[in-house]
């Protein structure tokens, strides 16, 4: 039996893709470049923030990544007010969520969101303790794949990594269950396709959030 699940946020507790979208676009927009689609923003998400403004500067042509300070601020100035936009949890997440907590199992977020962004969206989603633990991105703690948030919730918790359950939908989702140790699943509803969970270490896949009761 597992005493924790440790979810990433992004394409797995919620969809939040119009959000991220609505604020990249109005950032790209100030340098010329843009709209992009919902599906380029599935592939900008996953590694923070910095990433995604890089990613969609490269998608608008400025490979040499000129404007970067600039958009960089002002993406975060943007989503910072926009955390919210059209996000709502993904179905059978809330029941997933309750059927957890009746069974007495620890559950936490770790994300490469900005950690304010990260707790907003959570609380607003969930409402206020509803989760154990909240890790979004902070600027002392590496961003996932390396597996330090995941270890700082861990002693948090006081477990053990073979006591986890990770739950993520990208490769990068993948990467960071594997280096902390943990039993790592992959999330068909989210962002990336069951290709590249599992050719980055997924130890399962699942279409639907009550099938993870199954590894719990």
């Amino acid at each position: 039996m597992k005493k924790a699940v440790i979810f990433d946020l992004d394409g797995t507790l919620s969809d939040s893709i119009q959000s991220i979208k609505y604020s990249g676009d109005k950032a790209m927009e100030a340098f010329g470049y843009g709209p992009f689609s919902v599906e380029q923003y599935k592939y900008f998400v996953g590694d923070g923030a910095a990433n995604l403004v890089r990613r969609a500067l490269e998608a608008g042509g400025d490979t040499k990544l000129s404007h970067f300070e600039e958009a960089y601020g002002l993406y975060r100035e943007i989503f910072k007010e926009n955390c919210m936009f059209r996000v709502r949890p993904y179905e059978g997440i809330r029941e997933l969520l309750a059927a957890l907590k009746a069974q007495e199992v620890k559950i936490a977020v770790l994300s490469n969101k900005p950690h304010a962004e990260t707790v907003n969206v959570i609380e607003s989603l969930f409402g206020k303790g509803c989760f154990d633990v909240i890790q979004g991105q902070k600027e002392n703690v590496a961003i996932k794949p390396n597996p330090e948030g995941a270890f700082r919730i861990l002693a948090l918790l006081g477990l053990d990594t073979s006591e986890v359950v990770y739950l993520g939908d990208t490769a990068t989702d993948m990467k960071t269950g594997k280096n902390a140790g943990f039993f790592t699943v992959g999330a068909l509803w989210g962002f990336r396709d069951r290709q590249e969970l599992e050719e980055n270490g997924a130890d399962a896949i699942i279409s639907h959030p009550l099938e993870l009761l199954r590894y719990t």
